[in-house]
């Protein structure tokens, strides 16, 4: 407490809770339940008022207020719990001392214990008989209204926990994300993958393009970066003879924020030997529409007001027939001239930087002028070398890599190789993006040492893939944003008077 006064609402529910305080009720810890709002409803779905009133069911639930009707002597109220919520009907005349006109005072939104037995009121509703009634934990602040919940989005992703009380929607989407989770293990477990943990911190940032964050270990008295992505030591399991292993894990890069980004994200990315592009694009295509069929029971997903097919094979196209077809300039000369492919780069609104070459003027158009187009599944295959430090070149075309992507809604879901596993290529690969890095490109490479050493004891043929996991869940659960699939997004800092029920 800042000894400021309260905002009028909050001001009134902390003097209730100091009235409880002073009677040695706050905060009790020995309310135990023995049920759940949602189990009552099924278990006793058949059960007519009579058969209830016979067998006299006994039951404990808990949960927060989140309605109240107050008729003199009697009163009804509902309990929410994570199952669901239940009706509560509470008489002056059967609820022991003063408990009826003390329950009149709480308020909604706050967590109640609940004892009685089930019964069904004259409008078929499954309702507990309240034999005695306790408050477990005063909620200071007034809930948002009950129709319009947060009605802020900002404020939705700031205080998740409000969200999650108000709106049963957001729950759902947490809840699914969760199976979703726990589907993508068993079906990689069922298939011979192994479940490891790499570093979080790490020595040297590795795996992906992208700017690290920078941390300090004091005892060691060195700078950490942390992960990128686990690649690079998922990779090392692999030489060591782990033939198939996986990591579902939270990877940083320290850039923007958009509806697609978030600096912290959870990917699911294996490795398996012995396998190629082919295979890895074959495993991905499979997971999702066995997935989507087992969550959600239907290989069609409807996406912000599109339906998107996972039943069909996905369509598979190289990059540069697909940045050809969206920049006819393209055809007039040889697409891999380097100042053609800047002249076209910059009328399509890019700035390209001085030391890009043909792949990398060719990635950043696809990512400009294709991208988005890109709505039911499609493998976009054939990305540059100049962008796929360690993805396997093609033997008939070294200037191209065995690398793929998959778009959904104009997203990139999966990224995939066959992995590049030649120690002196990778060595050469780590030196030109530490030339980049020199230049002043901050997402480049660093050059990893260890891993090289780690491929010189000899890496077999292997196939790679990542799973951005948040975006999978925001196409599976319907949502716009990356924000809206993460419980705690990241959000600039809170300012003054964004509160209004903050002390004054």
């Amino acid at each position: 407490m800042s000894g400021q006064e309260d905002h009028p609402l909050v001001a009134e529910r902390r003097r209730k809770l100091q009235g409880l305080r002073d009677r040695g009720l706050a905060y009790p810890n020995d309310f135990r339940k023995n049920a759940q709002a949602g189990d009552l409803h099924a278990c006793f779905a058949n059960r007519d008022g009579t058969a209830l009133e016979a067998e006299a069911v006994a039951v404990a639930v808990a949960g927060r207020m989140m309605a109240k009707r107050v008729m003199g002597k009697a009163s009804f109220a509902n309990i929410e719990d994570v199952t669901g919520s239940i009706q509560v009907f509470l008489e002056r005349d059967t609820l022991p001392d003063a408990s009826y006109e003390t329950f009149k005072s709480w308020d909604i939104g706050d967590v109640l214990g609940v004892e009685g037995t089930l019964f069904r009121t004259r409008t078929g509703e499954l309702t507990i008989r309240a034999s005695g009634i306790r408050l477990l934990a005063k909620c200071l602040r007034p809930l948002p209204d009950k129709y319009h919940g947060l009605a802020d989005t900002e404020m939705r992703y700031r205080q998740r926990y409000v969200d999650l009380i108000m709106s049963p929607g957001s729950r759902e989407v947490f809840r699914q994300r969760s199976r979703m989770i726990t589907f993508m293990r068993r079906y990689l477990d069922a298939r011979g993958f192994l479940e490891v943990e790499t570093p979080m911190m790490q020595p040297i940032p590795g795996g992906a393009i992208a700017r690290p964050f920078v941390t300090h270990h004091n005892a060691l008295d060195m700078d950490m970066y942390l992960r990128v992505a686990p690649e690079l030591y998922l990779k090392r399991l692999i030489v060591g003879g782990l033939e198939r292993v996986y990591e579902i894990n939270r990877s940083f890069r320290n850039e923007g924020l958009s509806t697609r980004h978030n600096p912290e994200f959870t990917m699911l990315e294996l490795y398996y030997a012995y396998a190629a592009q082919e295979e890895v694009m074959d495993l991905t295509e499979d997971l999702l529409r066995v997935m989507a069929q087992a969550i959600l029971g239907s290989t069609q997903l409807a996406y912000q007001g599109e339906t998107i097919d996972l039943a069909p094979p996905f369509t598979c196209t190289p990059l540069e027939a697909l940045v050809a077809q969206a920049n006819p300039a393209l055809n007039i000369v040889p697409a891999r001239d380097v100042g053609h492919l800047r002249a076209v780069a910059v009328a399509a609104g890019i700035a390209p930087e001085p030391g890009w070459g043909a792949g990398k003027l060719l990635a950043e158009l696809f990512e400009k002028t294709v991208e988005s187009t890109l709505r039911q599944p499609m493998f976009v295959t054939g990305f540059p070398a100049e962008v796929s430090p360690l993805a396997r070149p093609r033997e008939a075309d070294p200037f191209l890599t065995d690398r793929f992507e998959l778009y959904v809604c104009g997203r990139e879901l999966a990224n995939g190789f066959s992995e590049l596993n030649d120690p002196e290529e990778q060595a050469r690969r780590f030196l030109e993006q530490g030339e980049q890095k020199s230049a002043g490109d901050l997402e480049a490479m660093y050059y990893d040492a260890d891993y090289v050493r780690a491929l010189e004891y000899g890496m077999p043929p292997t196939g790679g893939l990542g799973i951005g996991i948040d975006r999978v869940v925001m196409l599976f659960t319907d949502q716009p944003s990356i924000r809206d699939v993460l419980l705690f997004p990241h959000l600039r800092a809170e300012g003054p008077g964004e509160d209004p029920l903050a002390p004054r």
